[in-house]
C-alpha cells in the first residue's frame, strides 16, 4: 500500500516552463548564442547548472567557470522576477483535487524538486505549509536522476521509499523514482513508469494506488 505521494512541482503543481524559456532565453540572447524551445526541451528535470551546460553547447567560445555560475545567476535572477508573477491560479488542472483526495484518505503528501526556488514558487501559489514535506535543491548535492531528492523526502516523512509514489513529468525524474526504489506516476509522457496519466485533470491518484 503506498503511503505516500512525492510530487516534483514544476509541470505537475504548477507550470513554470515558460518563465524558464523566457528566462534562458534573455541570458543566451545577451551572450548571443542561439536558443529555442527544442533546446528548451531538453532542461526538463535538470538542474540548473546541468542546464546551464546544455545552453552553452551553442556558444562560439568557452567560458570558465567563473563565468558559468555568473551566466547560471544572471539567469536566475531574470527567472525569479517572472515567478513572482505567479498566483494560485497558476496551479496544474487536477493538482489540488488530487492533493487533498491524497490528504482526505490518509496519504501523506511531499514536494520532490530539483530547484532552489521552491520555497519562492510554493508561497506565490499559496501552497507553502501545505505539504508533509519538501525537499529540494536547497537540500540535496545531486540532482535528477539522482535519487536523492526523492529519497530524503520519504526519510522526512518516515516512510520506506518502497511505500512510496513518485508523480513525475520529466525521464529524469521518473528515473530518480526507480532508483529509490518507488513506484513512480508519469503524466505529459515521461518515460519508464509504473503509471500513466496524461494529464491529472481526469485523473485520481488515491484510486488509482488503493486499486
Amino acid at each position: 500500500m503506498i503511503k505516500a505521494v512525492l510530487f516534483d512541482l514544476d509541470g505537475v503543481i504548477v507550470s513554470t516552463d515558460r518563465c524558464h524559456f523566457r528566462a534562458w532565453k534573455r541570458m543566451a540572447d545577451e551572450e548571443g548564442i542561439y536558443f529555442d524551445e527544442k533546446i528548451n526541451d531538453r532542461l526538463r528535470g535538470v538542474s540548473r547548472m546541468a542546464s546551464l551546460e546544455i545552453v552553452l553547447e551553442r556558444a562560439t567560445r568557452a567560458y570558465n567557470e567563473e563565468e558559468k555560475k555568473a551566466l547560471a545567476e544572471r539567469k536566475n535572477n531574470y527567472y525569479k522576477d517572472l515567478i513572482r508573477e505567479l498566483t494560485p491560479a497558476d496551479i496544474l488542472p487536477g493538482a489540488m483535487e488530487n492533493l487533498n483526495e491524497l490528504r482526505e484518505n490518509g496519504i501523506l503528501v511531499a514536494v520532490g524538486s530539483s530547484s532552489k526556488n521552491t520555497p519562492l514558487i510554493l508561497r506565490q501559489i499559496g501552497l507553502d505549509g501545505f505539504f508533509d514535506a519538501v525537499s529540494d535543491g536547497n537540500n540535496i548535492s545531486h540532482s535528477k536522476p539522482d535519487p536523492e531528492v526523492f529519497l530524503k523526502a520519504a526519510e522526512m516523512l518516515g516512510i520506506a521509499p518502497g511505500d512510496c509514489l513518485v508523480v513525475e513529468d520529466a525521464d529524469a525524474g521518473i528515473e530518480a523514482g526507480r532508483r529509490g526504489g518507488m513506484k513512480t506516476l508519469s503524466v505529459k509522457g515521461a518515460k519508464g513508469a509504473d503509471f500513466f496519466a496524461d494529464d491529472l485533470s481526469a485523473f485520481s491518484i488515491y484510486k488509482r494506488i488503493a486499486r
